[in-house]
């Protein structure tokens, strides 16, 4: 992986800012989709396709990919845009998201879109196709391939995630790496009220998982923890990411009923300045 250097954060920080302006965009054309979510892994998301990914966007099925496996499929308004900005499919096609006939479904689809890894949509199931690729590498022999699944803290109220955890823990698939999006939101309230969690980090450990927690905006330590997951041997990898649901847009922020809907126009209008002048900020604080 390359050296993360203080231009490409600023750079990074920058294309994350306009893929938040992508998913308010398209969110307030459909009229329907999640906002919350993507909104806070938009940093994540554009570290991974534009750092730390082996992808080819010009050659999508790539034998020598990485593989990306989203769980939480709900919030792919962010894997949508940061693939059309990494150069996936048009920006423009981003406007059909939720529409009658579009290849952007309101979740992942794989046979409309064969540029995603996997359909997705019930939590719980992203996990176990992610540890059913690991296993596959490991038995083929791939030893320079990764599996990335992003899955949701809330999706840890479903079983079959833990059967996974289990699983790939069993198997010690070391090029298995899962990042939890911690954002401490579902949608009908805070995790910890709606059913606790914590302690999460003990939980995985428990299961055979190298385990590390990071902020979840903070490029630098992303990238580290990421680094430090590829050099684990023994054992699958967690990191569980703390991120702000509705980052960018202070309206939005840590507010769980921003979890399942879509900005109005006005709210739209008043997101879109709020990030263009955060926009502009970045660029000058690295001047």
């Amino acid at each position: 992986m390359a050296f993360l250097s203080d231009s490409k954060i600023k750079d990074l920080e920058i294309k994350a800012n306009d893929i938040r302006e992508s998913i308010i965009s398209m969110l307030v054309e459909a009229g329907s989709g999640h906002t919350a979510g993507p909104l806070g892994m938009a940093d994540i998301f554009t570290l991974f396709y534009f750092h730390i990914l082996k992808h080819d966007p010009k050659n999508p099925t790539w034998a020598e990919r990485d593989r990306v496996v989203l769980s939480n499929g709900h919030i792919c308004p962010v894997l949508y845009a940061t693939m059309a900005h990494a150069g996936y499919l048009p920006i423009e096609e981003l406007k059909t998201l939720r529409k009658f006939g579009t290849r952007l479904q309101g979740h992942p689809h794989r046979e409309y879109l064969p540029y995603v890894e996997t359909s997705s949509g019930p939590l719980g199931a992203g996990l176990s196709q992610a540890a059913g690729m690991a296993l596959a590498d490991k038995m083929d022999g791939v030893k320079d391939r990764f599996i990335y699944c992003f899955i949701s803290d809330g999706e840890h109220d479903e079983g079959n995630t833990w059967e996974a955890i289990m699983f790939a823990g069993k198997n010690k698939l070391r090029n298995l790496i899962a990042i939890v999006d911690r954002n401490n939101i579902q949608i009908d309230g805070v995790t910890e009220d709606v059913m606790p969690l914590e302690p999460l980090a003990d939980k995985w450990r428990a299961f055979n998982w190298h385990m590390i927690e990071v902020g979840g905006h903070d490029l630098s330590a992303l990238n580290e923890a990421v680094e430090e997951a590829q050099a684990i041997y023994e054992k699958p990898t967690v990191i569980i990411a703390h991120t702000i649901p509705g980052k960018g847009v202070k309206e939005f922020e840590r507010d769980y009923r921003w979890h399942g809907k879509p900005p109005t126009k006005e709210e739209a209008e008043m997101a879109l300045k709020e990030l263009r002048t955060l926009g502009g900020q970045i660029i000058s604080e690295h001047q």
